[in-house]
């Protein structure tokens, strides 16, 4: 166990599936957090999008073939992220990672939306940018300012809310908030916040909510 920025930091081997822009760019990330990583890519010249500093693994060849994840380090691996433009490519790699290699954990880049589902139903932890994308942009476009993040298979969108005028003066729990949303924290007036786990906090002219939502 080590500490990064003054937080538990974990170092990890990590595997990822395809250097195009998003998988270079989790390269590039998780390097420069100080973790072990491992890239496979089919096209040597995307091996370029990594940066100078990148200090991980290269492997030049196709994921679903075994010599060449064992090439790259699945034997050793923590975790897995099969993040290729291929929805094809990257359920087949996911599944060799978790049924054949035994992988703790796999994630899987999904771009078509009728797919999400399935992977689901065969136990991989999935990221679609096109769900996540509207998601987001629908909350954006309704509620305000928001922000995602993945918590397993789930896509959980945050966002910002102006308080009503009818709510001031008036106690959280007098509050009716829709099944799916919970109420995160409030913002005052002078950037601080307050956070409402366990509080009955009273609401003061000019707070905003922060909602969290399930988006899927």
């Amino acid at each position: 166990m080590f500490r990064f920025c003054g937080t538990p930091f974990l170092k990890m081997n990590i595997l990822v599936i395809g250097c195009g822009k998003v998988g270079s760019t989790l390269c590039n990330r998780l390097s420069a957090q100080g973790h072990d990583v491992s890239v496979i890519n089919s096209n040597q010249e995307q091996f370029a999008n990594l940066s100078p500093e990148f200090t991980g693994y290269t492997t030049l060849g196709v994921a679903i073939d075994q010599d060449v994840l064992r090439r790259a380090g699945i034997e050793n691996c923590d975790a897995l992220a099969a993040v290729t433009s291929d929805d094809n490519m990257n359920l087949m790699v996911a599944q060799l990672a978790k049924e054949f290699f035994h992988v703790p954990r796999v994630f899987a880049r999904v771009n078509d939306p009728k797919k999400n589902d399935v992977f689901k139903d065969l136990g991989l932890e999935t990221i679609c940018p096109t769900n996540l994308t509207v998601s987001t942009l629908c909350t954006t476009l309704q509620e305000g300012s928001s922000a995602s993040a993945n918590v397993g298979n789930h896509t959980i969108l945050m966002y910002e809310n102006e308080v009503p005028k009818d709510f001031v003066g008036k106690r959280v729990s007098e509050i009716n908030f829709e099944d799916d949303e919970v109420l995160v924290a409030v913002e005052h007036t002078d950037k601080t916040v307050s956070r409402m786990f366990l509080t009955n906090y009273e609401i003061l002219k000019g707070d905003k909510f922060i909602i969290a939502r399930f988006a899927d």
